[in-house]
């Protein structure tokens, strides 16, 4: 099919002519061009159908062009509920419309309609749990209803990732107030950043008429653009949405498939405004659209809207539509102006001077289907009597005018989800019916029609001054603050009450979730009469547009039912994100600063395969890639049989001091404390509030009120604020500091570790009565100040031994050197993973997860039984008071020929699903698989067997057994 509907230049400013496109549409060819949406390729070929509505089926078009509803959504190959007026049409995309049964154009699930009287709001709260076992059978066919789109189950997952940037100021919006904004705080030298979810800048430039003839806007954007893109420092990012606004002006920018964290000094918010529909009978109809939608088909994507059209506006706007639909040649049948006595503008004065038909005081009353009972036909219009009453013609039906068209312009309101979002305070002036925003944060500024100008010498003007507030506050500039422009002086764009209820229904306030008038007010009568609550009772705003369209006509309806103004009635609240987003922007690759231990060439230079763990990159281990595991099992029988050397510096150190320090770390970690002898370590395990494990190390005392803290490397940053936050409550005598950058650390172990050691420090009585297991001394190695640890973490005899940062090189040289008689090797994460697996040591978020409870992971024994209080301690002794759900346990796979499980393979019960695992590999000590697995209760018993789904879904049979596999009675470490 060709692009039938297209219009000549230079109409189409967004399109590329010389670039065709071939997509197809419910299976069926069709042309486009390069930079056409999907949605308006389907206009160009007079395809309006686009999908079928959540509830009753009914049929879905175009509504705003802008991606702000969700009437536009299609089905990709892996992409359900895409907004076709948002993606970008490419060469052979196959797009199919959604939710319906049969066919778009004959879907018989559009026969839910007929009984819409019997679905009223709130049914699923009233209905199906009568008489008693109903619900099951009811929920599989509401399951089976619910949803729009289809999940592609092959879906391979593509690259995404994240960017960090920074900013003087950030302007989020790139229309006429946000080019003026930028430009202006361009001026004061200070790195701007230019933000706008459109695809070319200008914003309502691009579309709108701001004079008779047509040409202002334009001109004045090609001036603001061209000055913009002159300006070595302003940074423009189209086709990007700004999706949300959090403390100190970080802001998360979606741009295609990355996901750019921004914090900027100030922000300027610069958003616009949304069009609100009129709400009638079958307001709904594909054909039934927003002016600006209209505007934008013609002028961004050169396609005519329709042949014949109707306007029905609240304000001037709706008359330089007209004048657009002419010149695009459409017929405009009419227009219809809400307003008794309208004040016309130059643009308004023109459209008259047309010689249009034009009706005053009157409304569209309702729209009608056409023969194929898909599109507009024509629109029935009546005189309004009072507030939503039109006169009833002794005919009984009003002027029935043809039209395939019918453009709406009856108001306003600004997008205001980003501004209270910061705090912002919406409020609604009933005798105006405009929008004022207040309470900002200091460093947020707003300007132009979100602010509620709308003169383009205002929004300019008041888009100038927010620049200057925001480079004055950034010291750039010392500029006096313009006055603020009085909204008094403002003539409103919104006609105050554009919903006119029928006899018949289906006057659609939300469009997302198919809700009525009825539906509103019924809600109210049920006793939801507060707007947070008939949200939640009606889901009116809880469809994908978030209530963008049904926010304000819900606000007006529940005020009218409740006999109380807008104002005090309020509109919902706005939460992140302000558009959907992909789980793959949040879980897209994440970039670090790279951290490297003072010991890092050293691995390089013997060989290490490095890894990334956190922000440090570590050793895997030492040797060729393609024989890996040999290199990891050698790795791991040195230790065990000689002695091997492991750089730990990525461990967390935090130093506590004080008169306090030991009633805090009492406080905060599960075991004691108070009593610990000095000299000593002690494992630290830590809690949260639920309870939950989230932490560990050990608490080594120098001092009576020093301790220096090991925390794991992913954690440690985490503990060190959790520290902080705590003892914001308490306000104990302490300091606490995270010196983690400000040492590096060895671990050296195995049975030769302490002759090895003996030979570079001479000032340590290293014999293992004068430095006991979990002993801590100070004193020097290799000549460089240290603090040594006597620890077993791989379950062999082994000592930390952590020096300032800059001496990590030295120390490992020495360490390599001392033990070349004893053929000292390094060994890598890998290796000691494998190490402390077999000493059945857990590795906290691994083998713990967001519900560890130290029950479950059989971590009771850290648990101080005498104690007051710790973090954590009532949610553990209420959880301890209920059976265990599940419990960590050993396990070993027999089958030397089975594939060796991998972390998070599932626990079976048969088809049930009842653990997985947390940890597995093979054990050079025992000559097989171990691992750590969740369980049911009923299989911790050392010779329970349970079935482990392992790679290529090969069930594996696996043995409970006791922990520790290697060493169960500690003597390795004693030595």
């Amino acid at each position: 099919m060709s692009n039938n509907n297209r219009l000549a230049p230079p109409f189409g400013s967004l399109i590329n002519r010389e670039q065709p496109l071939s997509f197809s549409f419910e299976k069926q060819s069709y042309k486009g061009f390069a930079g056409d949406n999907i949605a308006s390729a389907l206009a160009a070929n007079q395809q309006w159908l686009l999908s079928r509505s959540f509830k009753y089926h009914r049929p879905r078009g175009l509504l705003t062009m802008a991606g702000q509803d969700a009437n536009t959504m299609i089905q990709l190959p892996s992409d359900p509920n895409a907004l076709a007026d948002r993606i970008a049409l490419s060469e052979g995309l196959e797009v199919m419309g959604q939710n319906y049964s049969g066919s778009l154009n004959r879907d018989s699930g559009a026969l839910l309609g007929l009984f819409s009287r019997f679905l009223p709001v709130g049914f699923y709260y009233k209905a199906f749990f009568k008489p008693a076992g109903m619900w099951e059978k009811w929920a599989l066919l509401i399951r089976k209803k619910a949803g729009l789109g289809v999940i592609n189950q092959d879906y391979q997952p593509e690259y995404y990732d994240k960017q960090y940037q920074f900013y003087d100021v950030a302007v989020i919006g790139a229309g006429p107030a946000g080019l003026s904004a930028a430009l202006e705080a361009a001026k004061s030298g200070g790195e701007v950043l230019l933000v706008d979810e459109n695809a070319s800048l200008g914003g309502s430039l691009n579309y709108s008429r701001l004079d008779a003839e047509g040409t202002a806007a334009r001109e004045l954007r090609q001036r603001l653009v061209a000055e913009v893109e002159a300006s070595a420092n302003i940074t423009a990012m189209t086709s990007a949405t700004c999706n949300g606004w959090f403390a100190d002006n970080w802001l998360p920018i979606i741009c295609g498939k990355r996901l750019y964290k921004v914090r900027a000094k100030q922000t300027i918010l610069c958003v616009g405004s949304m069009e609100q529909q009129a709400v009638f009978h079958s307001n709904d109809l594909p054909g039934v659209i927003m002016s600006s939608a209209a505007q934008r088909l013609i002028h961004l994507y050169g396609v005519r809207p329709g042949k014949a059209a109707v306007v029905v506006t609240g304000n001037n706007d709706g008359y330089g539509a007209a004048l657009d639909l002419l010149d695009a040649g459409v017929e405009v049948k009419a227009i219809i102006d809400l307003r008794k006595r309208p004040e016309y503008d130059a643009v308004a004065q023109y459209a008259v001077s047309k010689g249009l038909k034009i009706k005053t005081g009157c409304a569209v009353y309702a729209a009608n289907k056409d023969r194929s009972g898909l599109h507009l036909g024509s629109v029935e219009v009546r005189e309004i009597i009072s507030q939503g009453i039109c006169a009833t013609p002794t005919s009984g039906k009003g002027e029935i005018i043809d039209c395939d068209t019918l453009c709406m312009s009856v108001g306003y309101t600004p997008t205001y989800q980003l501004v209270c979002q910061g705090g912002g305070q919406l409020s609604y002036d009933d005798e105006s019916s405009m929008f004022t925003l207040t309470n900002c944060p200091q460093d947020c500024q707003i300007a132009g029609s979100v602010n509620s100008h709308w003169l383009l010498n205002d929004v300019m003007a008041d888009a100038k001054r927010a620049a200057i507030i925001a480079t004055n506050a950034l010291e750039l500039t010392t500029e006096t603050v313009p006055e603020t422009i009085a909204l008094s002086q403002q003539q409103s764009p919104n006609f105050g009450w554009p919903i006119f209820a029928h006899p018949k229904g289906k006057e659609f306030v939300d469009f997302d979730e198919d809700l009525q008038i009825a539906d509103i007010i019924n809600a109210t009568k049920d006793g939801y009469e507060h707007i947070q609550l008939v949200k939640r009772y009606s889901t009116c705003g809880m469809g994908p547009s978030q209530g963008r369209h049904s926010a304000l006509a819900t606000a007006r309806l529940v005020a009218a039912a409740t006999n109380r103004t807008v104002a005090q009635t309020g509109v919902t609240t706005a939460r992140p994100p302000f558009s959907a987003e992909h789980l793959a922007h949040s879980a897209g690759r994440s970039f670090y600063p790279a951290q490297r231990s003072n010991m890092h060439y050293r691995h390089l230079e013997a060989g290490a395969q490095m890894l990334q763990a956190g922000a440090w990159y570590r050793p895997a281990y030492y040797g060729s890639a393609d024989k890996r595991q040999d290199w990891i099992n050698s790795e791991v029988n040195n230790v065990r049989n000689n002695v091997g050397l492991v750089d730990v510096s990525t461990l967390g150190g935090l130093e506590v001091r004080g008169p306090d320090a030991p009633e805090f770390l009492n406080r905060f970690y599960t075991f004691g404390f108070l009593k610990q002898p000095v000299g000593k370590a002690r494992y630290a395990l830590l809690t949260n509030e639920a309870g939950v494990v989230i932490d560990d190390g050990v608490a080594c005392r120098f001092s009576e009120q020093h301790y220096y803290v090991t925390a794991t490397t992913g954690g440690v940053g985490n503990v060190y604020q959790s520290m902080l936050k705590w003892n914001a409550q308490w306000r104990l005598d302490v300091d606490i500091a995270n010196v983690t950058s400000a040492y590096s650390a060895v671990n050296i172990a195995g049975p030769n570790a302490r002759k090895v050691l003996a030979k570079v420090c001479s000032d340590i009585d290293l014999d293992s009565e004068a430095f006991p297991y979990m002993g801590v001394r100070e004193g020097t190695v290799a000549g460089i100040a240290a603090r040594v640890i006597r620890v077993g973490f791989v379950g062999e005899l082994g000592y930390e031994v952590h020096i300032p940062q800059h001496c990590g090189e030295a120390l490992w040289d020495a360490l390599i050197a001392a033990g070349a008689e004893f053929d000292i090797k390094p060994f890598g994460i890998e290796a000691q993973r494998i190490l402390r697996l077999e000493k059945g040591h857990i590795i906290i978020g691994q083998d713990t997860d967001a519900m560890s409870n130290p029950a479950e992971v059989q971590m009771s024994w850290a648990i101080a039984k005498q104690k007051p209080f710790f973090v954590g301690s009532r949610s553990i002794q209420e959880l301890n008071k209920a059976p265990l759900k599940r419990s960590l346990i050993g396990f070993v796979i027999n089958d030397l020929k089975a594939p060796i499980p991998l972390e998070s393979h599932l626990v079976l019960d048969g088809d049930r699903m009842t653990g997985r695992v947390t940890s597995c590999n093979y054990s050079p000590t025992l000559g097989k698989a171990v691992g750590l697995a969740y369980v049911e209760p009923d299989k911790t018993e050392a010779g329970s067997h349970f079935t482990i789904k392992s790679s290529g879904a090969v069930m594996v049979d696996a043995e409970a057994v006791n922990l520790p596999f290697y060493d169960p009675e500690t003597l390795r470490q004693e030595l």
